[in-house]
């Protein structure tokens, strides 16, 4: 003969309790761990392209500075950076256009253009680039980061990388 086996009221509780205790355990865990682990899993971009604006807005001969700004977000910090591009046009053609990075290759001091000498100048140690970003004296060890360019109608553009 087999035995009934009778569910007393107090086992009753218990097993709803965990049935519920469970569902609602997965009801707000999931998004829990999905909050702690997203950051890990996002893509990261490293690059971006950047409008300068119209190409004719900038002189002949004469490099002029924009200044641009980028976010980066590392898990919950989120970062401002501002970067400065000189962008000097030495033609009237679309690929007569160069641009170079504000930041001395020594030690990344802001460069400023000289008009009178007719060089980039860092004051932190007296480096000094020509209109091509190329050492002309002082400690940096290379030229000026020339950007990757390119003029959509019109419309000159750079691409930012990580440097």
């Amino acid at each position: 003969m087999a035995e009934s086996h009778e569910v007393q009221r107090r086992d009753f509780v218990n097993i709803i309790l965990v049935a519920l205790g469970s569902v609602i355990s997965l009801i707000i865990g999931i998004p829990a761990i999905a909050y702690l682990l997203s950051p890990a899993i996002k893509v990261h971009q490293e690059e971006a392209w950047i409008p300068l604006g119209p190409l004719d807005s900038y002189p002949l001969d004469e490099p002029k500075l924009f200044s641009y700004t980028r976010t980066t977000v590392n898990g919950w910090e989120k970062t401002v950076s501002s970067f400065g591009a000189y962008v000097w046009r030495f033609g009237t053609g679309e690929s007569d256009v160069r641009v170079y990075s504000n930041m001395c290759t020594h030690l990344s001091c802001r460069v400023t253009w000289k008009e009178d000498s007719n060089i980039y100048f860092c004051p932190c140690h007296d480096g000094q680039f020509n209109t091509e970003g190329d050492v002309v004296a002082g400690p940096p060890p290379k030229p000026l980061y020339e950007y990757e360019v390119k003029v959509e109608e019109g419309v000159l553009t750079i691409k930012h990388m990580e440097v």
